[in-house]
């Protein structure tokens, strides 16, 4: 997560949208940077509305504006599925013994989820309990969209590095393992279809 100070813009690190990348192009630019731990650089929008907004607000000129990045629902998972491939990945959050057919049919379980394929929802990440959504979110693969919203926020030019970049791998699914991916990442879809790019 990353807040402007002066822009009065906040960018909320959406997990496995190139936020590594984003926070190293602009990180010397914000006036907060949280890497860590985990749970606080992916500070979702509901604990920011909660919890960050009211205090950064509280120091300024009014509330932050909130930016963020959405990945397609079935290329979003298929990242977590191929960089918990990696070697170096925890034995109960590795997918190495599984093909992504399997991951998605965990993951889509309602009960007893296991660890590798607990990796929550983009919906509950980028909208608040009351249904409301930050008013800029892009998809992620629009980014030329997304930077150059922060280019003219920012009054910058940014280049992104590649950083972070999940292996390559086989994200083949069934057409049934596929329908139960779209019923229960309804919201996700729904969300993902309703942006621009």
């Amino acid at each position: 997560m990353m807040v402007f100070w002066q822009q009065r813009l906040a960018f909320l690190a959406t997990p496995k949208t190139a936020s590594t990348a984003i926070e190293a192009a602009l990180g010397a630019l914000a006036t907060l940077v949280i890497l860590r731990p985990r749970e606080l650089k992916h500070t979702d929008a509901t604990r920011f509305e909660r919890f960050l907004q009211p205090y950064l607000s509280e120091g300024g000129e009014g509330p932050f504006e909130v930016v963020a990045l959405m990945r397609e629902p079935r290329d979003w998972l298929g990242s977590w599925y191929r960089d918990r491939q990696r070697e170096d990945v925890a034995p109960e959050l590795s997918t190495r013994a599984m093909s992504f057919d399997d991951f998605v049919r965990a993951y889509c379980r309602t009960t007893a989820r296991p660890a590798c394929a607990d990796v929550g929802s983009q919906a509950a990440f980028l909208t608040t309990p009351s249904g409301a959504q930050m008013p800029h979110l892009f998809r992620y693969e629009s980014l030329g969209d997304f930077v150059q919203f922060l280019e003219d926020r920012l009054g910058c030019e940014i280049t992104l590095p590649r950083l972070n970049v999940s292996p390559k791998g086989s994200t083949a699914l069934s057409p049934e393992t596929e329908a139960l991916l779209r019923a229960t990442l309804a919201q996700d879809f729904a969300l993902y279809d309703s942006l621009k790019g």
